[in-house]
């Protein structure tokens, strides 16, 4: 071995000065810990096998020292090294916990103590959250080998190792490795509404009325929630729900809501039965659970317009042979939307998640009214999702994640899950690391992020095998019950630090030719390998990712490699966040057709505003979107949540407008859902007061 300057990897991934005589030691203590003499041209003998290099892992030199033992014949020696490794491990895994429990106690929020993934989702630090934390390193582990495991049998230890490496280097990033459940799904509710939740564990019977709905609704969407890591969609639930109000009121319930329902002494109208329903299950699913590290279920609702509906929907039937009725469901979804945007001035409410799916034609909402009502919505302070298309071949939900819903074939044939989409597994992949470590290294940066593209794929084909094999011993009741459509559920290929990428390579982060081109060539790239590998049983997107944790890790730790980082926090936009030169349009335009053409998994556009426009102005902005191709968006004014009197507004505002104190927090998008500023990690609560939110001051905001 030769004796140069170098640095080795700690465990904990600093970096410090190799040190031979450390080596020496160990080899000495193993010697004398079995009584086998030693000396020092034994030692040299051993130390001429060790290959190290610039940045060896301190594991690899124990490893390799362990194979130089034995190669010299101190058989005995090696395997008292490897016991005193074994026990040095369970020591440092032991005080890593406990130095871990101790840090969380102290750590300002349930966020900021997390080590692996500081989830503003989770409100409050307690014991229950505590044990949630404490078991992610093991199952990282878990993952890890059971993944590498199948990789080597598919294609060989060549590509495991290099997975690793590639994964250890943070040039791709695993999303949920601290879960052993699939990612997001958008389930079809068809299986509960025919035989409860026995399919999946649980216990409710089939819903008949509009009470056992509500109920068995919650318990549902509960029990669905805990075999997913990521968010819950529910797209046909109102339709359920009105099935079963006109079921008890009549199909035209709505033309007379005000009616009294004579079900009780205190002779409630139909619509006050309707928004107790509403109070019951958001609620209900608002409350933090222990399946899911004590917080709440990420729930997504989808609303549409007519003709969307219509074309989801239009040769779906219920048990009973009857269709979904148009009227009575627009009035619901109406209801629904301005109860929420009213309850969330009382309380704070983060799910659900609500998207609203609008079809347009010739650059606007085909269907007027619900157009306008967006617009409504919008100018009455509610903040949430609007999904724009040329037509319903896709839907979108949640933070983001778009699906196909009606290709290779398939079909929405009486109730059997058309809207049954989702995501299996997301492995993201860092541009900005990637394409600078092909620069600096003097090659072609298409052609290296090829090779790890392409390496992407078959790391999660390997994934999909061993998904397959837990449904197989009947571990997935969810796919075997037929709320998730395995064949539906995309396996997605993440982006970040696409920006940072631009950024280094010298393109204006403007809509510019040079830009388009960067764009459409990378993301180009991603969906031919995704294309390539597509089968019919195997589908792939690609997807901007939230990047809620990801974005802020990858900035550190890439600043910490020595490569180029302009911000803390690689964001999930195609502009520079903290960019005060765009105006909305620009922004619009830089989410527009142009930009997303490959992102088949989705992206949104978070547009932040200071103050709440008119009703004429966001009518002209979906408007604007439509015409630029721009289809997921939300329009985001932090409200100001006193934390003296808790009173809560719809505005941006320094001090509480009715007791007049400065101890206020803001309620607004960490991402795809709503929470304190005060529940976010503190890297993220640095990236929140970096964001540019657009002022009215008598200028047209486009």
């Amino acid at each position: 071995m030769e004796i140069t300057n170098f640095t080795i990897t700690k465990r904990d991934g600093t970096k410090d000065a190799f040190s031979l005589d450390k080596i020496m030691n160990a080899i000495m203590k193993a010697f004398k810990s079995v009584n086998e003499p030693i000396d020092l041209a034994r030692i040299t003998k051993i130390l001429s096998n060790l290959d190290i290099k610039d940045g060896v892992t301190v594991e690899d030199i124990q490893n390799q020292t362990e194979i130089a033992l034995m190669k010299e014949g101190y058989f005995m020696v090696a395997k008292s090294f490897m016991l005193y490794r074994q026990r040095h491990s369970e020591t440092r895994d032991e005080l890593d916990r406990l130095k871990f429990l101790s840090d969380y106690c102290k750590a300002t929020n349930a966020a900021s103590g997390s080590k692996f993934d500081a989830n503003a989702n989770v409100e409050h630090k307690n014991i229950a959250t505590l044990i949630g934390e404490l078991p992610k390193g093991a199952f990282i582990k878990l993952n890890r080998r059971m993944l590498t495991d199948q990789i080597k049998k598919l294609y060989g230890k060549a590509l495991a190792d290099e997975y690793m490496q590639l994964l250890q280097t943070h040039f791709i990033y695993k999303n949920d490795e601290t879960s052993l459940a699939n990612y997001c799904a958008s389930i079809t509710m068809y299986p509960w509404l025919i035989n409860g939740t026995g399919g999946i564990g649980g216990n409710s019977t089939a819903p008949t009325n509009l009470k056992s709905f509500c109920g068995g609704f919650v318990n549902m969407v509960f029990i669905v929630s805990s075999m997913l890591s990521g968010a819950c969609a529910t797209p046909e639930f109102l339709m359920y729900m009105n099935y079963f109000i006109g079921k008890e009121y009549g199909l035209d319930y709505w033309k007379n809501p005000d009616k009294q329902a004579d079900l009780s002494l205190k002779k409630r109208s139909i619509d006050k039965v309707i928004t107790d329903c509403f109070e019951q299950i958001v609620y209900s699913i608002n409350q933090p659970t222990g399946a899911r590290n004590f917080q709440a279920v990420f729930w997504n609702v989808s609303y549409y317009d007519k003709y969307y509906f219509q074309s989801l929907f239009e040769n779906f039937y219920f048990p009973d042979g009857s269709q979904p009725d148009w009227d009575g469901l627009s009035w619901l979804q109406k209801r629904f939307m301005k109860w929420f945007n009213q309850e969330r001035t009382k309380t704070m409410l983060t799910f659900p998640v609500e998207t609203m799916a609008l079809l347009i034609e010739n650059g606007e909402p085909r269907d007027k009214e619900w157009g306008d009502f967006t617009a409504e919505m919008y100018a009455e302070g509610h903040s949430f999702f609007t999904y724009m298309s040329d037509n319903a071949d896709s839907l979108s939900s949640c933070c983001r994640l778009r699906n196909e819903i009606q290709d290779n074939g398939f079909s929405y044939t009486l109730g059997a899950g058309g809207v049954s989409t989702g995501s299996k597994s997301v492995l993201t992949i860092n541009l900005n690391r990637c394409i600078q470590y092909a620069v600096k290294n003097g090659q072609d940066y298409m052609v290296y992020l090829a090779e790890v593209v392409d390496l992407v794929h078959k790391v999660q084909l390997a994934y999909d095998e061993n998904l397959k094999s837990l449904k197989a011993q009947g571990m997935l009741p969810l796919f075997d019950a037929g709320f998730i459509n395995i064949g539906r559920q995309y396996l997605t290929v993440g982006i970040n630090g696409l920006v940072e990428a631009a950024e280094f390579l010298g393109i204006e982060i403007n809509d510019n030719p040079k830009y388009v081109e960067f764009v459409q060539n990378t993301l180009g790239l991603i969906e031919d390998y995704n294309k390539k590998y597509r089968t019919k049983d195997t589908m792939f997107n690609c997807e901007m990712i939230p990047a809620e944790n990801v974005g802020v890790k990858h900035a550190k730790w890439d600043r910490e490699d020595g490569y180029a980082v302009p911000r803390d926090c690689y964001n999930s936009y195609f502009y520079i966040v903290e960019d005060k030169s765009l105006n909305i349009i620009d922004k619009m335009r830089l989410h527009g057709r142009k930009y997303i053409e490959h992102l088949t998994g989705g992206s949104a556009l978070h547009l932040n505003l200071e103050e709440h426009l008119s009703k004429a102005q966001y009518a002209q902005l979906l408007r604007v979107a439509a015409q630029e191709g721009c289809n997921y968006f939300t329009f985001n004014i932090p409200n100001t949540i006193c934390n003296k009197c808790g009173h809560i507004s719809k505005h941006y505002l320094k001090e509480c407008p009715e007791c007049h104190s400065e101890d206020i927090d803001y309620l607004t998008r960490i991402i795809g859902y709503m929470k304190r500023v005060s529940n976010f990690s503190m890297a993220r609560q640095e990236e929140a007061a970096r964001r540019h939110y657009h002022r009215n001051e008598g200028k047209p905001l486009c």
